[in-house]
């Protein structure tokens, strides 16, 4: 077996290496701006520019991104969805895959793209420079037909975007007591700028079109609508999906979908889109939230909206994960293991809220884990090497895993993992919805062939089952709330086949040194000692 991965990686290796590359240079920064209208704050973008430029990308090649540093405080970046097949040490998450980019410094990321076409984007995982700006589709076009015919392409970007600087926000949620917290009442954007003032869609008339459309938000879902218009699903997160006609999308934060939008025949009239956004962790206050935005679909400038009735979302047909099929189809994977999680929340004694998928709320180790991984030998298949903070489950090549994760609070949370996409095999009600006010999450069970994505959207009072096959080998990949919750606890971290690993990966020396800069430890276990010593770890906070 070992003889055919070292075979298979030479054959990536080669593959690589007859790719076009498409050099792209960031400067990251912070830009004073008002994005939504009202507020002025230092947001971060690149090379003076907010929003950040979509990049796009042909199949097969390979995206070299040179990123400098131009903040105060570390940085790194990670390719949202991208597999990152035995090139962990690209994957950009601070403290898990490198140390960070230091003030002042470079780093090149290298997206080798063989794999993958489709729908993504590209973002901060350092802290929450994400919700401060640090975030661009990542478009990778198909280098052969498309699965589907069409005949142009838009984009589409939503945003939530805050009244302050989110660190600043994350700052005050650990170090006050939860009674007190402040109600964030965020602005929608719509390809970069507030919904209420966005550029039309412009359409011609008799055209297929392919519309991305990508939420690029910290912890907003949104609603989205084409009035007069039916949209096909035929993408999810990067997953081709057999047509299915909708009325709207359901889309969380870190989601994505591409549809097919076959526009008129007759340019007589203007249509409307609805973007709904709504946040069911704060108060609903009218106007404030939900926020709802209209915008344009243009087939004629001059030319009269057309009006419809209003209709109930019930009455609806909305894009839903157990009614989508995956062009590979591939079958219901079985269960080798069943790794059981849930969303838990513990309180300190000051009151602050921190959240956890097991035992334990995840904060990073003094040791990258795969800088752990590749230096402590047979002790990085034990996961205690890692220390407890570090939320590490270690898995063997090539196992079915089953993950069950629960959520018995009213508050849904977008689960996102690194490196591979699942499958989403159920869905159904967890504790006492109705005692909260709420609806039961319904029973859905997945068909022969189940929809997979790599961000699922876990409901209030719900739990999901999904399945995938450890056949990665190399991954040290995250799973997590695809929120601020992240920094607040909310994560596992898997470390895939480490014995394989060790054998086969070697992390660029830009990336050492890069931790030197940052005093951070290359070696060790999670506190940077040997063996099972861990003296010098923070405290664990447990969240059982």
């Amino acid at each position: 077996m070992l003889h055919r991965l070292l075979f298979s990686l030479l054959v990536v290796w080669g593959m690589c290496a007859r790719a076009a590359v498409f050099h792209v240079y960031w400067d990251v920064g912070h830009q004073n701006i008002s994005r939504d209208g009202y507020s002025t704050w230092p947001a971060v973008g690149v090379n003076g520019q907010i929003p950040i430029p979509p990049i796009f990308i042909t199949q097969g090649d390979v995206l070299s991104l040179n990123v400098r540093n131009s903040l105060d405080k570390p940085i790194s970046l990670h390719a949202h969805g991208l597999f990152m097949r035995n090139s962990s040490y690209y994957d950009g998450v601070g403290m898990v895959t490198e140390c960070g980019i230091p003030p002042g410094s470079n780093f090149t990321y290298l997206v080798e793209t063989r794999e993958q076409a489709g729908t993504y984007f590209i973002h901060g995982h350092y802290g929450l420079e994400v919700a401060d700006g640090l975030r661009a589709p990542f478009i990778i076009l198909d280098k052969g037909k498309p699965a589907v015919d069409y005949d142009k392409e838009l984009l589409l970007t939503l945003e939530d975007w805050g009244q302050q600087p989110e660190s600043q926000l994350l700052e005050y949620l650990k170090t006050v007591p939860t009674t007190a917290l402040p109600n964030d009442f965020k602005t929608g954007l719509i390809n970069g700028t507030n919904g209420n003032f966005s550029a039309p869609i412009t359409v011609m008339r008799s055209t297929r079109y392919r519309l991305r459309i990508l939420n690029i938000g910290l912890d907003h879902p949104f609603k989205f609508r084409m009035l007069g218009h039916k949209m096909q699903v035929i993408e999810a997160d990067g997953v081709n999906v057999e047509p299915l006609e909708v009325d709207g999308l359901d889309i969380a934060p870190g989601q994505r979908y591409s549809v097919l939008l076959e526009t008129l025949d007759s340019d007589n009239f203007n249509y409307i889109y609805n973007a709904i956004m709504v946040g069911d962790f704060i108060p609903l206050v009218e106007g404030l939230n939900p926020r709802y935005y209209i915008g344009a679909i243009e087939y004629r400038k001059d030319a009269a909206f057309r009006k419809f009735p209003l209709v109930s979302d019930s009455d609806l047909v909305w894009a839903d994960e157990f009614n989508m099929v995956p062009l590979n189809r591939q079958e219901l994977l079985p269960a080798d293991r069943v790794i059981e999680l849930e969303k838990r929340i513990n309180l300190t004694e000051f009151g602050v809220p921190y959240y956890g998928l097991g035992n334990w709320s995840y904060t990073p180790a003094l040791v990258p884990t795969l800088l752990s991984v590749l230096t402590t030998g047979s002790f990085a298949s034990d996961s205690a090497i890692y220390g407890p903070q570090s939320s590490v489950i270690v898995l063997d090549y090539q196992e079915s895993v089953e993950l069950v994760i629960g959520n018995r609070m009213a508050k849904s949370h977008p689960l996102h993992i690194h490196s591979r996409v699942f499958q989403i095999v159920e869905r159904g009600p967890l504790g006492n919805a109705t005692a909260a006010g709420l609806p039961a999450v319904p029973l859905q069970q997945a068909g022969k062939y189940p929809m997979q994505r790599d961000t699922l959207m876990l409901p209030e009072f719900g739990y999901v089952k999904l399945r995938f096959k450890a056949d990665r080998p190399g991954a040290v990949s995250m799973f997590h709330c695809h929120t601020e919750h992240l920094d607040q606890g909310m994560a596992v971290v898997f470390v895939e086949a480490p014995e394989l690993i060790q054998k086969y990966q070697r992390v660029p020396q830009q990336l050492l040194d890069n931790c030197r800069k940052l005093g951070v430890k290359v070696s060790g276990n999670g506190a940077g000692n040997i063996g099972y010593n861990l003296t010098g770890l923070p405290p664990a906070i447990l969240v059982e």
